[in-house]
């Protein structure tokens, strides 16, 4: 069942997810408004962030990753850098 969380008209969560966020503020000693605008705020970051990055790599060309790729010398990794081999 979904009901809003204490204090927190207009958001409505299932229950489970609701008893571990009250949980959890408890346990950490937040309030539910604090958790809920750093929870926004990551998730926020994380969106713009991915935004920002398909914009740019829109921006991008083949030619271009071609020739910065041919400055890289060919030189073996070094050790610990290796690919796993194959079975």
């Amino acid at each position: 069942m979904n009901t809003p969380a204490p204090g927190s008209p207009g958001i409505s969560l299932p229950e489970s997810l609701r008893r571990s966020v009250e949980e959890l503020v408890r346990d950490k000693g937040i309030s539910l408004e604090q958790f809920v605008a750093s929870a926004t705020a990551e998730k926020l970051a994380a969106w713009q962030g991915l935004d920002f990055l398909r914009q740019e790599a829109a921006l991008g060309r083949t030619e271009d990753l071609k020739r910065l790729l041919a400055l890289v010398h060919d030189v073996p990794p070094l050790p610990g850098d290796e690919l796993p081999s194959r079975p």
